[in-house]
C-alpha cells in the first residue's frame, strides 16, 4: 500500500457536551481505523522544540491535542500538510509511510498519541533521506 498526503485526514472524535465540562472517548476500530494498541502523551516539550521526525514501516497513529495546541506536519516524499491541532475531539491520522514532525507547542501543550502497535524501534525510520528512499522504490 503507498500512503499519500491524501491518505491523512482529521477524525471527529465523539464529544458529549454538559455544564460541568465535556468528554470525549475513543473507541479502537470505532471511532478510528485501527485497534488501539498503545497510548502515550507527549508533554512539557520546551519552546521551539519539535518532535517526531521520523516515519513508521508498518505503524498507523492518530495525534490529539489533549491540551494546547501544535503544528502536525506531514510529507509523503512528494507533498507536505500541516494540521494545527488545538481541539480536544480532533485527531489527526497518520498513516504507515508517512513522515511526521510536531512542532509549535503551545505553553503547557500535550500531545496524545493512539498506535496501531506496541512499540518497536525496528518500526522507525529516522532519516529522512532513507524514507525517501523507501518511498520511491515502493
Amino acid at each position: 500500500m503507498k500512503t499519500t498526503i491524501d491518505d491523512c485526514r482529521i477524525i471527529e472524535l465523539p464529544k458529549i457536551s454538559a455544564r460541568q465540562g465535556n468528554i470525549t472517548f475513543v473507541e479502537g476500530i470505532k471511532h478510528v481505523p485501527f485497534s488501539i494498541e498503545r497510548v502515550y502523551y507527549i508533554y512539557d516539550v520546551p519552546g521551539g522544540e519539535e518532535r517526531g521526525a521520523h516515519a513508521h514501516i508498518e505503524l498507523m497513529q492518530i495525534l490529539v491535542s489533549a491540551m494546547g495546541a501544535f503544528d502536525v506536519i506531514l510529507d509523503d516524499g512528494h507533498q507536505k500538510k500541516k494540521f494545527h491541532m488545538d481541539r480536544a475531539y480532533y485527531g489527526v491520522l497518520v498513516p504507515r509511510m508517512i513522515w511526521r514532525e510536531i512542532v509549535n507547542f503551545s505553553s503547557g501543550g500535550i500531545c496524545l498519541v493512539l498506535a496501531s502497535q506496541p512499540y518497536n524501534e525496528h518500526d522507525y525510520i529516522r532519516d529522512y533521506s532513507h524514507f525517501i528512499k523507501l518511498k520511491n522504490s515502493a
